[in-house]
């Protein structure tokens, strides 16, 4: 993008305000109850399909709400956010109407009776959480100075990692006050997935309702407006606009997304399978409804608990890191002390031991979603940052599809959906998922130490991305 094409948003560096550390947090507190949201789906969703019949090989395809959804959604939210003008500004829209829908799906998921129902308040729930999450993003980028952005996207991943630490210890917290884990409804869900659902949709509401209210978005300046209003309208304007973007993609933003493709192949493989490894290594079972299946359910939380922990407090000792070393560095540093705990893993078979690797773990998903957006966000145009982060989460997503083409084999009448990895290759076996995940996130690492950092400590770097 040349200096003149950023001419219209010159001036929008100077009328940011600079914020306390208080007010940034006040920011992301919605981050507390979305993340909340996708704790739960990472720790529960592969249980409730398993407790309503579905098998191992099944699941990643089950999983595809989430992929599809921020596919389709998060581009073009992104880049309807850039351009709407409304009393409320160009984000909260956005994250009212996801909100609803997020706290929609919460509430019935828990109630499903099928899998079918399962999957279809999956896709209500994902719509919600990619809705939200797109403009999140983006708000920070536009409220904060590129000298804050650091501390405003670390802050996103501490609250991350305190939401899905609670997302994931509320289980066992209940089962410890007294509450029976093996306590099921009539479609054999239990009931402290139940309660941690509704817990998690009244979270999100208030949350979001919280940071949007106390930290409201920033008149747009006459220079913003203008260009807005310049713009074309529709929604072949908006495919255009995204196709465009993608087109015109900044340098480092093409080679973040080597790295993307690794990590969240990594993460996909991790989320869907660890339940699966730990009742096999630890609890001996492969068993959904047996009462060691349970445990090793509630386990994965705790030990999710913990890691999530390590992301919240190493998010932010990782922000004068980041400072000195540059975010590439730390983040390639974090994903290999990911990749080492997931290859240490399958090999362990006492619950206690399970947290030595979750540390690896923590600090790699701390990084996860902190140290990448630092990089982004100095690398991309201003006026097109919600299309470019949701273009960004659309590298999340295809990772995801990816996994879930290369793990499943779904039959369909006469076609096969899938290479049908995990029984083929893998010998159907959770715990060699867990081994290919930290190989890629060996890769990822290798991957980000190839980006040249853009460095935002000034106005200058917003007008001119780095190369």
């Amino acid at each position: 993008m040349s200096q003149a094409a950023a001419a219209p948003f010159a001036g929008h560096t100077s009328h940011r305000p600079h914020l306390s550390l208080a007010r940034i947090l006040e920011m992301n507190l919605g981050f507390l109850g979305l993340q909340f949201s996708f704790g739960l789906q990472q720790g529960n969703m592969g249980p409730i399909y398993s407790y309503l019949g579905a098998d191992e090989s099944q699941l990643p395809v089950l999983q595809l709400a989430g992929p599809i959804t921020g596919l389709l959604i998060q581009p073009l939210i992104g880049a309807l956010s850039d351009r709407t003008q409304s009393k409320w500004g160009r984000r909260t829209p956005y994250f009212l109407m996801g909100a609803v829908l997020c706290t929609l799906g919460l509430f019935l998921m828990p109630l499903a009776a099928s899998i079918l129902m399962a999957v279809s308040v999956l896709w209500i729930l994902d719509a919600g959480n990619n809705i939200t999450m797109e403009p999140y993003r983006a708000y920070v980028s536009d409220r904060l100075n590129p000298d804050q952005r650091q501390a405003g996207f670390l802050t996103q991943s501490a609250f991350t990692g305190l939401a899905q630490c609670l997302a994931f210890v509320t289980p066992s917290l209940l089962v410890w006050a007294g509450m029976n884990q093996d306590w099921v409804d009539s479609h054999n869900i239990p009931y402290t997935t139940r309660f941690v659902f509704w817990t998690g949709a009244v979270l999100s509401a208030i949350t979001i309702l919280w940071s949007v209210l106390r930290v409201p978005e920033l008149p747009l300046t006459p220079a913003e407006r203008a260009h807005i209003e310049a713009q074309p309208k529709g929604l072949g304007a908006t495919l255009n606009e995204i196709g465009s973007a993608i087109r015109e993609m900044p340098t480092p933003m093409r080679k973040l997304g080597v790295m993307m493709l690794f990590q969240w192949f990594a993460m996909s493989g991790y989320w869907g399978y660890v339940i699966y490894s730990i009742g096999r290594s630890v609890y001996h079972t492969a068993d959904p409804h047996s009462s060691a299946f349970h445990s090793a359910v509630l386990t994965n939380g705790e030990m999710a608990a913990f890691y999530n922990l390590v992301a919240f407090l190493g998010a932010f000792l990782m922000v004068p890191l980041a400072r000195r070393w540059g975010a590439g560095p730390v983040h390639a540093l974090c994903l290999i002390a990911g990749g080492i705990g997931f290859l240490a893993l399958p090999h362990v078979t006492s619950k206690a031991m399970l947290f030595v690797p979750a540390i690896g773990t923590g600090l790699a998903w701390g990084s996860i979603m902190g140290n990448p957006y630092v990089i982004l966000s100095n690398s991309i145009p201003p006026q097109r940052t919600g299309v470019y982060m949701g273009i960004f989460n659309m590298m999340i997503v295809i990772p995801m599809l990816l996994f879930a083409f290369v793990m499943s084999e779904l039959n369909l009448g006469f076609a096969a959906i899938g290479l049908g990895g995990y029984d083929h290759w893998l010998g159907h076996d959770p715990r060699n998922v867990l081994t290919v995940s930290g190989i890629c996130m060996f890769v990822a690492a290798g991957a980000v130490l190839t980006v040249r950092e853009g460095r935002a400590s000034s106005a200058a770097a917003e007008l001119s991305p780095a190369a």
